[in-house]
């Protein structure tokens, strides 16, 4: 039997993979001389996390990894609303315990400095890679996060084919990142966000704020749309993916 603490040790490690994996790949292979992965090299970490966490854990808590993607489900009536809180907050230890490890050995090299490297923090502003604003930074993360919850409501649907949501899933999240690293380093995830925002602290810090709203608000908009188009689900609500 799935006992939700089994659930949420599952969601701690999903998000853990995929912030290590993802702001990983940024801090660490995209910054390496010669051999840097730059933006697409990053994109593809980031949906490859998702991609082999939907694989591995999908059956056991779902794989949500992202306290939007829980909220976003609930809206689309595959969640229950009492385990939001819980899930959520697995996600953010997940990703703060892979920020304090990605601190940890990137230290490692002698002229690191955690205020001019960072930790593949969001922003906008003065902290936007490409010097964005805040209202393009919030509309960006609004519209990918809707479009992201929306890949994977329709995706996770029990009428849709079994077996393809994770490339899915992980291919829209690497096209996000595609997108959107110029704009504010891409959240679309208020946990990933959390962790390297904690360690960072000042601008980080401060601007943390939209990414939680924009995608908290993107995920609520998708789950009633999908729900729009696609009518009420089938089967009662579901913690795992059909797959």
């Amino acid at each position: 039997m799935v006992t939700l603490p089994k659930r949420l040790f599952a969601e701690f490690f999903g998000t853990f993979w995929l912030v290590f994996g993802g702001c990983g790949s940024a801090v660490i292979a995209a910054a390496f001389p010669g051999v840097g992965i730059g933006l697409l090299g990053v994109s593809l970490a980031f949906g490859l996390t998702v991609l082999t966490m939907a694989y591995s854990i999908g059956h056991i808590s779902g794989c949500h990894l992202n306290p939007a993607v829980t909220i976003g489900l609930w809206s689309g009536g595959r969640f229950p609303i009492h385990d939001i809180g819980l899930y959520a907050l697995a996600q953010v230890l997940g990703a703060l315990f892979a920020s304090l490890l990605l601190l940890k050995i990137a230290g490692g090299r002698p002229d690191f400095l955690l205020a001019n490297d960072g930790l593949a923090a969001n922003g906008y502003g003065p902290g936007s890679p490409g010097g964005y604003d805040m209202l393009s930074g919030l509309i960006t993360e609004v519209v990918l996060t809707f479009g992201f919850v929306m890949v994977i409501l329709g995706a996770t649907d029990t009428r849709s084919p079994s077996g393809f949501a994770p490339l899915a899933i992980g291919l829209a999240l690497t096209l996000i990142h595609l997108i959107s690293i110029p704009i504010t380093n891409t959240s679309v995830n208020p946990a990933r966000s959390t962790g390297p925002a904690l360690l960072m602290g000042g601008l980080a810090l401060q601007q943390l704020w939209l990414f939680w709203i924009a995608p908290i608000v993107g995920a609520l908009l998708a789950g009633v749309a999908y729900r729009a188009v696609a009518g009420d689900p089938p089967a009662p609500p579901v913690t795992g993916l059909p797959i």
